[in-house]
């Protein structure tokens, strides 16, 4: 990962290398060597032992953005014990045992329709011999897409589009996505059973809900098509026919709905979250501890809007320069989790970046606040977030106006506060890093 951003003095320094930290702690090579290996004929995955021996094949299928990491580390763990495997990622990389398939992520694409397919066929004949490595990673509900019944990619696309737009938080548009698709909402379980399945998971989602992470391939679904039309209602959003009808056939129990606790097909799943956004977090405070900061985690579960989000963020690092509370300084104040963005405008940016901008305009003195998506890219955009401190903001009518066009990405380049890594191979959501001394 080459992380890129500005640097104009030791505050500076210490949150690129709190992100820095952050993120490598996350990714899939770092987090399967603490938690994955081979003992003798048995595979063991975050201290559970499985035998090796009763299957006849090893099966590693899955996909995210953290997906072409975790196969590359399973190769590496199992080598020629594994009999084939098929991830879709929008960053693959050249497996050996397992094929690494091209997706695209956050609006799903024709060649994600594609490599799902290969991933579905390769669950097709899946037995009670066989055994299944279900790679479970953030952003793989819009790298597997699996359009159902008579619902088109285009307008699976439409309406996924018009949910990111509309400000819906990820368990939102998952319970519309669960109910559009094959293989989420447990589909993939339902496709592998009665193979053995063992998922590794790498949560993107605040609090880990196993049915939210990656829209729950091998998870019971607790939602419902009645759930899913809420949604939309909630939102005011008009989708296309196909999907609307679907929605309402589901609801009036013409369709089956998706797999939930209790439903056979989970009776030979286990899942292990082997890293989420605490991962990241942890490592952030260790470094910043190392540098002679106190570490402050206020949470890594942060939602809700992010430009009001951030103005709490700043808020509590006022609170330790003025009195010491909740932490003295030195101090590095984390936070984590998914704050999403109601877009009105028609400018570029992303949660992080709206983050950065609403803290610019409220910092002061020599505080220093870093905001980046653990994946490199925040929103649709290809800049991970932002480094920001008071002078970042030079006229606030004009920040203020970039903000209400959420154009926050074009007014932080001409700033030269973007924060640049490209695809970083892992996804643990979002990371904040604020540092304030005791003496702003």
């Amino acid at each position: 990962m080459e992380l890129r951003a500005p640097r104009r003095g030791d505050r500076h320094e210490l949150a690129v290398d709190c992100i820095r930290a952050g993120i490598e702690a996350a990714h899939p090579r770092n987090v399967l060597r603490r938690t994955v290996g081979l003992e003798g004929e048995a595979l063991v995955v975050d201290g559970e032992r499985y035998d090796l021996e009763p299957f006849e094949r090893v099966l590693v299928v899955g996909g995210g953005k953290a997906a072409a990491g975790v196969a590359d580390a399973l190769e590496a763990v199992l080598g020629d014990r594994i009999d084939a495997g098929a991830i879709v990622t929008y960053d693959p990389n050249a497996g050996d045992r397992i094929d690494h398939l091209p997706g695209d992520h956050p609006v799903p694409s024709r060649q994600g329709v594609e490599s799902t397919r290969q991933v579905h066929d390769l669950l097709a004949d899946a037995d009670e011999r066989t055994l299944v490595l279900a790679v479970v990673t953030g952003g793989a509900s819009a790298l597997l897409p699996a359009p159902v019944g008579s619902v088109s990619l285009s307008d699976l696309r439409t309406t996924t589009e018009a949910l990111l737009e509309s400000g819906a938080d990820i368990s939102e548009l998952n319970a519309v996505r669960k109910h559009l698709s094959t293989l989420k909402g447990g589909g993939l379980a339902r496709t592998a059973a009665p193979a053995t399945v063992v998922s590794l998971v790498l949560s993107d989602v605040v609090g880990n809900d196993l049915g939210v992470i990656a829209s729950g391939p091998v998870s019971p679904d607790e939602t419902t098509f009645d759930d899913a039309l809420s949604v939309l209602e909630r939102h005011g959003l008009t989708v296309p026919d196909s999907v609307g009808e679907r929605l309402e056939r589901g609801a009036s129990g013409e369709v089956p709905e998706t797999p939930t606790s209790g439903d056979p097909v989970f009776d030979r799943v286990t899942t292990h979250v082997l890293a989420d956004g605490f991962t990241a977090l942890d490592a952030a405070a260790a470094t910043a501890r190392d540098r002679g900061h106190t570490a402050c985690v206020l949470s890594s579960r942060i939602r809700g809007e992010a430009r009001e989000a951030a103005k709490s963020h700043v808020a509590i690092g006022e609170e330790v320069v003025a009195t010491g509370n909740p932490v003295a300084g030195p101090a590095v104040v984390l936070a984590g989790g998914e704050t999403t963005v109601d877009v009105r405008g028609d400018g570029t940016g992303g949660p992080n970046l709206e983050f950065a901008l609403s803290a610019a305009l409220e910092l002061t003195g020599g505080s220093v606040l870093a905001s980046v998506d653990t994946d490199g890219k925040d929103g649709g955009t290809d800049v991970a977030g932002a480094l920001v401190d008071a002078e970042t903001v030079e006229d606030a009518g004009i920040a203020r106006d970039a903000l209400a066009r959420n154009d926050a990405a074009t007014y932080l380049k001409s700033r030269d506060a973007l924060v640049r890594t490209g695809p970083t191979g892992t996804n643990v959501n979002d990371l904040r890093v604020l540092v304030v001394d005791g003496d702003d």
